[in-house]
């Protein structure tokens, strides 16, 4: 019955049949429209889940944090050149962070950071806030280790340098006076001027402390500020500076920096803290790291320092001339 009504319809108006096929065309159009627009959507939908499965498998990059210093500059470089050498790893280098440990650890303790570059007595002092100062540097880490280890962190070796403090004089003094050791010093200390920053001169365990350890008795005594030290001691206005024993300008002004035979300076020795998390997700890394063990000498440190710093060389430039000498990375 229906299709009769229909043909009787379009018996009566061929223009009626004719929007009908018009009609149906533009329908026809639409549906088909219709399917490719719901293609499109399954295809980006498809492309999308795809791009969602290859993505799971790939790691965050590691974060490396190092505080405002040329040498951690250095340090962080060399960490990140080795891992992406050595592993499919990416890796981000954060610079500078301000206040060093005082942030960078709490900021590694909640996973906002992978790892850094420490010191073992920086360590104890500002993170385990020991106030005794445990002088057998091997059972200092011992105990650092146990401690980190409750924290989730853990240190993976040391580079073979320790950053601390230390005694420079000219060539020429050291020459004129015969002087290599503390104890040298000493015996010619009455007729040398002693220069340092009013932080170390002022405060009891440095200066002071030092003095009497080795009974020095310096003709005159010199306050100034850090950066200021140096320039006087090469314009000859004093004899004789506290220093960090990488310190660039060692080399930049061929200082001759004393032997401390009396062990009155503790070591603080430079090595990478890690989390234990990380760790475990990135299972290459802990060798990676321990190929730095035992690398750095204090001399190659202080010439890489010097390299940045009076070279003007760039700290990529100088981390990767260092792993190229030592065989880590090809040239």
């Amino acid at each position: 019955m229906e299709k009769e009504i229909c043909e009787s319809r379009f018996g009566e108006n061929r223009g009626s049949e004719r929007h009908f096929e018009k009609k149906g065309l533009s329908e026809h159009k639409k549906c088909g429209k219709s399917r490719w627009r719901r293609r499109g959507i399954l295809l980006l939908t498809l492309i999308g889940i795809v791009s969602a499965l290859c993505g799971c498998g790939k790691k965050e990059a590691i974060k490396i944090a190092s505080k405002p210093m040329t040498e951690q500059y250095i340090l962080t470089e060399i960490i990140a050149q080795l891992i992406e050498a050595e592993t499919d790893y990416e890796v981000e280098i954060t610079k500078g962070v301000g206040g060093g440990t005082t942030n960078i650890h709490p900021a590694l303790a909640k996973g906002e950071f992978d790892l850094y570059p420490e010191y073992t007595r920086t360590a104890w002092l500002n993170v385990l806030k020991k106030e005794e100062m445990e002088k057998d540097d091997a059972r200092l880490y011992e105990i650092l280790q146990e401690e980190y280890d409750a924290m989730g962190l853990t240190w993976t070796g040391l580079y073979g340098f320790s950053n601390t403090y230390g005694l420079a004089v000219r060539q020429e003094t050291a020459e004129e006076y015969n002087l290599s050791t503390y104890s040298d010093l000493a015996g010619a200390s009455s007729e040398l001027v002693f220069g340092g920053n009013p932080d170390y001169i002022e405060l009891e365990t440095g200066y002071p402390r030092l003095c009497a350890a080795y009974d020095m008795q310096f003709k005159d005594t010199m306050q100034m500020e850090i950066a200021l030290k140096y320039e006087a001691l090469k314009n000859r206005e004093v004899d004789v500076i506290n220093a960090f024993t990488t310190d660039a300008q060692l080399a930049a002004n061929q200082l001759v920096l004393l032997t401390d035979d009396g062990g009155f300076f503790e070591t603080f020795e430079a090595g990478t803290i890690v989390r234990k998390d990380t760790l475990a997700e990135y299972p290459e890394l802990k060798g990676v790291l321990e190929k730095l063990n035992g690398m750095i000498s204090q001399e190659e440190m202080q010439r890489m320092n010097y390299e940045v710093e009076a070279g003007g060389k760039e700290d990529k430039e100088v981390a990767r001339q260092f792993l190229e000498e030592k065989g880590l990375l090809n040239p």
